[in-house]
């Protein structure tokens, strides 16, 4: 009998993908049959981290770990057999029936460890092309050397940690298309065969989950399998993670200099020294004369949107309200000269394009008086601001877009360090408003409830300011980053990333605080660096940092490419961390590693050469391009104070050669015949326009504020047509369906599951099985809020789904849901399961949701669970889970 890691949910022996639907159920699919085995690699995991991907591609696969499958009538129903495996032995009969397979026309794509599988056949090492013979480890690109293969084209190749696979017993009758280089040797890596009428595609990539989440290896694994089954790879579409970059001409505007006493932080000293002052200072450049010092990956144009002098002092963020106008605060008062409230220099400005050319053309200023604004967000028609100490609600109320009410929301951020408050205000996907804040951190009283934190993600949400003079605020602090943080970033399916200072350019958050503290007796850990090397890559070594050189030493930003203007790679799949001691803006690929992601600096979005440029804040505009806030600042760093110099009252040394006066906005718009992605403007746009047009568009950034404006109106009239969102079950190019997530947090947010509105209710339950996992993940997120609705969590199979981050949601909604028997046997199920029990975020949330919602029963049962195939991890969960006590923390509905 077929061993699975699902044996417990899915009755088939033989597994693929989802337990309930997938995208094969959608139109004409590729089959291929996943062979694995127990061994160290761990196929089971790898297959998980492919199946998703590949089902997006049209590839479904199905794992099994027996090697009696191996037989006429099993392979009979298979396109193709992957083997990742180390089975020392195969039979005389089973050898026959995979040679016939190939022969027949079928096939054959074995990975990294299958070309040491089979030991006792050398027919089976020659169908292969070559055995594996020895490794080191360590991270690497390979050289394709057949760009002409039709595998090849179109394909760069891609960098990732991995073993380095030596081979020996080659087989002469193949195709070399890769090779690693070491040194003198050139190992051959990947290549292809012909075994009668059947194709073999092998590569020794794959040795864990930093190539099996990585996009590149995708690609490559699609398009080998879709040439060894007589397919056309080109469906796979292009690839690369190291785009071709514009060069710095000869026109570029030439440089002037003039004497200044520069602080010089020489690097390999200890935090803080100085070295001899630097004596030449770069004169700035005109924003025309900047641009051409601007390196961007060939096919993006660089675009000035707005500067000074109609942006007046310095832009410290910025955002775009519902009809696509860009907003900007600017800053004269930062970083040491706070002033007393209604007293400050700086302002809010609104830059419109009136005229379509892209360049602003008509300003206005919103709000003045403004001391150090941080960060705003829409809502209710006006704008949330964080102003440390204050994070305040302005508005318009006579159409003038001057703001003529100023409303205070709570009080409590620290102003010691300007460079250390609240920043990243953001609407999130579940309807609240996102945020971060460094070391200065936050004391004070909000919603009646005291708040003490500092460096880490919070959220909140308020009424609406118009209605009460002091509106309730709802406020969580989420979790702890290890560095002072500036960076918010949220993908399509709701995932929280962050950047912070200091060596640490990208974390991701799994588990909320919550999760941990209302169980007596137990707290959450301060999130590490989900980035697998921090360093960056300027393109100049006019280059001054503090510490941390040649690193991340003030990683700002993290917004997620989630619009669909640019190529394929960006999507939902790429964070751009602005690095402005670099002058850069660096493109980190994410990738899905178990229930968490690791990231990869991969290329710079923007590179300069200019020692002014200093960009601040990358995010997603309304027109699916990037927009970039270059601070233009020769002075970049806040601390720490050299000597002889003096601290300010924002904690920065004082020099006087801080720029007040320099600030450009720009777009980075591709070279594209694509249609311009602008839908009718949101903010005229009918409560049916908004839930049909607007909600299922290509860029989140207006399916948020259409979301937004639908809950703010209360217009549960729109129930029907979200229902029909949720209900289709087609998904784009990277398996999402944006348009059935947003509507299902809609309805959330409406109200509409609170049992009066049937068939919201069912809508949801129904979506936990969409072929999309992200569509899966938000509605057992949002199921959790929905009363009694543990049975329906259960039966729908996602606490055994093929994705980690939907079972991770599962068991985070059943630790939301009320105690019961029901639960208690389904957490219990969840630990009999290996792959649970490897996974860092997955054994938390086990343990959450065993002491939250299961854990008496689960006392009850443990003699019995003793005598249960229970793995012994799982009764040490079960055993050392604190009780939880009144004192707990209530589940956020």
């Amino acid at each position: 009998m077929i061993r699975t890691l699902f044996a417990l949910f899915c009755s088939a022996a033989i597994f693929a993908g989802h337990c309930s639907t997938s995208q094969a159920d959608q139109g004409d699919t590729l089959d291929i049959l996943f062979l694995g085995d127990g061994g160290h690699h761990q196929p089971a995991l790898r297959f998980r981290e492919l199946a998703p991907p590949m089902a997006n591609r049209g590839i479904e696969l199905t794992y099994t770990d027996d090697v009696s499958s191996l037989n006429v009538e099993t392979l009979a129903h298979y396109d193709g057999l992957i083997v990742y495996a180390n089975i020392d032995r195969i039979s005389p009969e089973q050898e026959s029936a995979l040679l016939n397979f190939v022969a027949s026309g079928r096939g054959f794509i074995p990975i990294h460890c299958a070309s040491y599988c089979f030991l006792n056949s050398d027919k089976y090492i020659e169908l292969v092309g070559a055995q594996f013979q020895r490794h080191t480890t360590g991270t690497f690109r390979t050289e394709v050397v057949r760009p002409d293969h039709p595998i090849m084209q179109g394909f760069h190749a891609f960098e990732s940690w991995d073993e380095t696979y030596t081979h020996h017993r080659h087989n002469a009758d193949r195709t070399v298309l890769e090779v690693r280089v070491d040194g003198e040797q050139r190992e051959p890596w990947t290549w292809v065969r012909q075994h009668g009428k059947g194709r073999i595609f092998y590569t020794a990539w794959g040795h864990d989950s930093r190539t099996w989440g990585n996009p590149g290896f995708h690609n490559l694994i699609e398009r080998g399998i879709r040439w060894a089954t007589q397919g056309d790879p080109a469906i796979a579409g292009t690839y690369t993670d190291q785009p071709a970059m514009t060069e710095i001409g000869e026109d570029a505007a030439k440089f002037d200099y003039v004497e200044a006493e520069i602080v010089n932080y020489p690097a390999n000293e200890k935090w803080g020294t100085i070295g001899k002052p630097l004596n030449q200072m770069q004169k700035p450049l005109t924003p025309a004369e900047s641009a051409t010092h601007v390196s961007i990956p060939v096919g993006f144009d660089l675009e000035l949107v707005a500067s000074e002098p109609e942006i007046g002092g310095k832009p410290i963020c910025m955002n775009w309200d519902d009809r696509g106008r860009l907003w900007v605060c600017e800053t004269v008062d930062y970083p040491n000269e706070l002033q007393r409230p209604g007293e400050g220099r700086d302002r809010i400005r609104i830059c419109e394009d009136t005229d379509g050319d892209g360049r602003a053309d008509k300003f206005t200023v919103f709000a003045e008086r403004l001391s150090i604004p941080t960060s705003l967000a829409f809502a209710y028609g006006g704008v949330v601001v964080h102003q440390a100490p204050d994070t305040l609600f302005l508005k318009d109320t006579d159409g003038d877009d001057v703001a003529d009410v100023r409303k205070t929301l709570f009080t409590g951020w620290s102003t010691g360090d300007t460079h250390a408050g609240p920043s990243n205000l953001r609407y999130g996907l579940d309807n609240w408003f996102y945020g971060m804040v460094g070391y200065a951190g936050f004391e004070g009283e909000i919603g009646g409830q005291r708040q003490s934190f500092r460096t880490g993600f919070y959220r909140f949400r308020f009424d609406d300011p118009m209605k009460s003079e002091t509106p309730h605020v709802e406020f969580e602090f989420l979790r702890n980053t290890n560095n002072n943080s500036w960076g918010v970033g949220i993908s399509e399916e709701g995932e929280l990333f962050g950047s912070t200072a200091n060596n640490n350019p990208s974390v991701h958050l799994p588990i909320p605080n919550r999760y941990y503290e209302r169980v007596r007796g137990w707290s959450s850990s301060v999130l590490g660096s989900i980035a697998i090397d921090p360093k960056f890559d300027p393109i100049t070594d006019k280059v001054r940092q503090v510490d941390q050189h040649g690193r991340f030493t003030a990683a700002a930003g993290h917004a997620l490419y989630t619009a669909r203007q640019y190529p394929r790679t960006y999507w939902n799949r790429t964070a751009f961390v602005a690095g402005p001691t670099g002058h850069l803006v660096a493109t980190f690929q994410i990738q899905p590693d178990g229930a968490s992601y690791i990231s990869r600096n991969a290329w710079n979005l923007w590179a300069s050469d200019d020692e002014w440029s200093a960009p601040i804040m990358a995010e997603v505009g309304p027109d699916g391009n990037m927009w970039v806030i270059d601070w233009y600042n020769y002075i970049v760093q806040h601390n720490p104070t050299p000597v002889g110099y003096k601290t300010g009252k924002g904690n920065a040394y004082e020099t006087e050669l801080r720029d007040k006066r320099h600030g450009r906005i720009y777009r980075l718009a591709v070279n594209t015949t694509a249609p311009n992605l602008m839908p009718l403007f949101a903010a005229q746009a009918t409560p049916e326009q908004l839930a049909t047009v607007v909600l299922p568009h290509s860029n989140m950034f207006w399916r948020l504020h259409a979301q937004r404006r639908l809950i703010e109106g209360g217009h549960r009239e729109i129930a029907p047509q979200l229902i029909a969102l949720i209900a289709d079950t087609s998904v784009d190019e990277v398996g999402l369906n944006p348009g059935a997530m947003h509507a299902l947090w809609t309805l959330h947010g409406l109200g509409l599951l609170d049992g009066s509105h049937p068939e919201a209710t069912e809508a949801v339950f129904a979506a936990m099985s969409h072929p999309s996992a992200g569509v899966r993940r938000n509605a057992v997120a949002v199921a959790a809020a929905i009363e009694s609705a543990t049975p329906k969590i259960i039966a729908s199979g996602v606490l055994a789904d093929n994705d980690p981050h939907v079972r991770l949601a599962a068991l985070l909604a059943i630790a939301d849901q009320p105690s019961s028997e029901a639960a208690a046997h389904a957490v219990m199920q969840a630990m009999a399961d290996p792959f649970n029990l490897q996974d860092r975020w997955l054994r938390d949330a086990m343990t959450s949701a065993a002491a939250s919602s299961a854990l008496p029963v689960l006392k009850q049962t443990a003699a019995s669970a003793a005598r249960s195939p229970l793995a012994p991890e799982a009764l040490a969960i079960i055993n050392a889970s604190p009780n939880t006590g009144p004192e707990a923390i209530p589940p956020h509905r």
